[in-house]
């Protein structure tokens, strides 16, 4: 099943509820619901961390883990799917997403200077954030998505195919 390969991956449970840094959390944390490997636990914390993987903030691991605790998805892979965006991907990503707003928005793009300076970095962040929030939502939606249904859908094969290999044993 696909519990082992997802279970083969994730980082022990007692050793992330027992951190330090996830006290504020409190008894929240411990709920078996956030621990468990199904395929709808592992669905939507597919759609949770591709959604706020597309979206450019601070703290995007916290954002993740504060939306899989009401939605009883699987906390570990909700956060560790955040790091799709990491610092090696982030700006090909963030530049794919503002070129989308740009192109739903019809906004021109900037082009990138020879000399990167400070105060184009805040004319750019002040005047062009909308498109790159735009497009990073639009993104964030479609993967998300597109995500939760792919995980449902591969999870759905997979048991079938682990049926049909059962029943070609027993023959």
């Amino acid at each position: 099943m696909p519990r082992e390969l997802f279970k083969r991956y994730m980082p022990d449970p007692e050793a992330i509820k027992h951190n330090k840094s996830l006290r504020f959390l409190g008894s929240l944390i411990h709920d078996s619901n956030l621990w468990q490997l199904n395929r709808h636990s592992i669905a939507r914390a597919v759609a949770i961390g591709l959604f706020w993987a597309m979206i450019p903030m601070p703290m995007q691991m916290l954002a993740a883990a504060l939306v899989a605790i009401p939605l009883r998805a699987n906390l570990p892979l909700s956060i560790g799917l955040v790091w799709l965006t990491n610092p090696v991907t982030m700006p090909p990503i963030f530049f794919a997403n503002y070129k989308l707003g740009s192109w739903m928005l019809g906004t021109p793009t900037v082009n990138m200077p020879d000399k990167i300076t400070l105060q184009w970095i805040m004319e750019v962040t002040t005047t062009h954030w909308q498109p790159l929030y735009f497009g990073s939502l639009v993104a964030a939606i479609i993967l998300s998505a597109a995500g939760y249904f792919a995980t449902l859908l591969y999870w759905r094969w997979w048991v079938a195919r682990s049926w049909k290999r059962r029943k070609q044993k027993r023959m």
